[in-house]
């Protein structure tokens, strides 16, 4: 029996984050940076040629609607004999913007491509994750990426390697309710002649951007900006994503650390930012 055990699937940060359009199908057009960060869910697989799909682990939603399973019944049309059971162990809290379910899904994608021996490559894995959610695609392109459209434009980008301080408020984030709330601001897209990576080369000290969505977010969860004034005296704060969770950057990491007492049930981690994906070498080119 094949076994991949402990499996990493980092979180991601939205660096900033621009609405500058929408598409005929509701769709909204994005522009961001997304920093991989050490923070990570494991992931377990082990293989069979049972033809099942089993999900273990605690999850609150329908098995069915799990971004995991449906990762390894598109993978399984590949491999119409292959079973595998799939553990997910969670760090990385659901509706927080960090992107965890989607990361668990994009290394379900990069370990059964190697377990069931189907050889496809980053893009065509690329593809296939684009069918599963938008942040997918990234977290298989693995690397810091400018972001576009939908999500499914991805262009390398080099920032420095900083530090960040997470704060996820306990409370989970609607990514619907957001893009429908009449808060939800909108920006020009960046000009072609914007040098962006001298842009975020001072961060820490003067972050980029913006985030389009944070207005909307705070109005509908609140507490989204009491854990930005938690993180006032640690830098500048936004969220990511669509929240809950919010973020500052420092170029050392014990700036961050401090003793504020934070609310019941919050959650915080000092992170760093990773410039590719631990299994980026799994996938052929």
């Amino acid at each position: 029996m094949n076994k991949f055990l402990n499996l990493p699937a980092p979180a991601k940060l939205n660096l900033f984050l621009h609405v500058v359009g929408k598409r005929q199908d509701g769709y909204h057009l994005l522009q961001s940076v997304f920093q991989l960060i050490d923070l990570c869910d494991y992931v377990n697989l082990e293989g069979d040629d049972s033809g099942h799909i089993i999900r273990k682990g605690d999850i609150s939603w329908e098995i069915d609607k799990d971004l995991c399973v449906k990762a390894a019944k598109r993978l399984q049309q590949l491999a119409p004999n292959k079973g595998v059971s799939i553990e997910v162990n969670k760090n990385i809290p659901t509706g927080a913007g960090l992107g965890g379910g989607s990361s668990d899904a994009a290394t379900v994608l990069i370990g059964l491509n190697l377990m069931w021996k189907l050889g496809l490559t980053r893009k065509e894995l690329m593809e296939i994750g684009m069918e599963l959610g938008a942040d997918v695609p990234f977290f298989i392109f693995g690397q810091t990426a400018f972001v576009e459209g939908i999500g499914e434009i991805l262009s390398p980008i080099e920032v420095k390697e900083l530090f960040y301080k997470v704060i996820f408020p306990d409370i989970h984030t609607s990514t619907v309710e957001v893009f429908k709330s009449p808060l939800l601001k909108k920006s020009q897209a960046l000009s072609p002649s914007l040098n962006l990576q001298k842009e975020l080369l001072e961060f820490a000290q003067k972050p980029f951007g913006k985030n389009d969505l944070q207005q909307a977010a705070e109005s509908i969860n609140p507490t989204i900006t009491s854990a930005v004034q938690f993180l006032s005296n640690c830098g500048k704060p936004r969220m990511t994503g669509s929240g809950s969770a919010v973020f500052s950057a420092s170029e050392t990491e014990n700036t961050l650390e401090d003793d504020t007492k934070l609310p019941p049930h919050w959650k915080q981690w000092v992170v760093k930012g990773i410039k590719k994906h631990p299994l980026y070498e799994w996938i052929p080119e």
